[in-house]
């Protein structure tokens, strides 16, 4: 694979939806909205996250770094500042911790299915990153599992990516917030 990136925007929505589409519209129809201030879940549907993505791919209130084999999208990384991506798991415990918010979150990380285990969410990571360093940087925060010592997930997929692959770009855990869920951050 030679990967290559492009951000979510409304000239590569087409190719995001394509990717979303022939994966069940992510974990049964989320359209990758669950850290946007509308979340999903109960009086959500399919169709209406899906419009809700696109609106903010229109408007321009969303930061997602896609990533490419040739022309096909086989992943992203989702990112952006708190306000536009309030809704992180373990919201609870997070918020009875916390000392400062930072400057920018990583919400979810996705790869095609028939693509994974190949460095796509590497690459959308640093990617990420990258887009993170010509804003101007700052702390950033992701809420990834721990699969070290933790026993085989069966058939699980984890949306916020494996600890292992943030401590690679220099994350260091914070706090922990769920059994397998680690505050992690690190500075760009």
């Amino acid at each position: 694979m030679t990967l290559t990136t492009r951000m979510l925007t409304r000239e590569t929505w087409d190719d995001f939806a394509v990717l979303v589409e022939a994966n069940n519209g992510v974990w049964g129809g989320c359209w990758c909205m669950g850290f946007h201030p509308e979340g999903v879940g109960a009086g959500h549907t399919r169709e209406g996250n899906r419009e809700a993505k696109r609106r903010h791919v229109m408007r321009g209130t969303v930061h997602q770094a896609l990533v490419y084999d040739g022309e096909r999208c086989v992943g992203w990384c989702q990112f952006g500042p708190p306000p536009e991506l309030p809704n992180i798991k373990n919201r609870r415990v997070y918020d009875r911790g916390i000392d400062d918010l930072p400057d920018w979150r990583i919400g979810c990380i996705f790869t095609n299915t028939k693509d994974r285990g190949r460095g796509v969410a590497a690459a959308a990571v640093a990617a990420a990153l990258g887009e993170i360093r010509q804003a101007g940087g700052g702390v950033v925060e992701a809420y990834p599992e721990q699969t070290e010592d933790r026993p085989p997930q069966r058939g699980a997929y984890l949306h916020t990516g494996p600890e292992e692959l943030f401590a690679r770009y220099g994350f260091t855990r914070v706090r922990k917030i769920a059994k397998w869920r680690w505050v992690m951050r690190t500075t760009v």
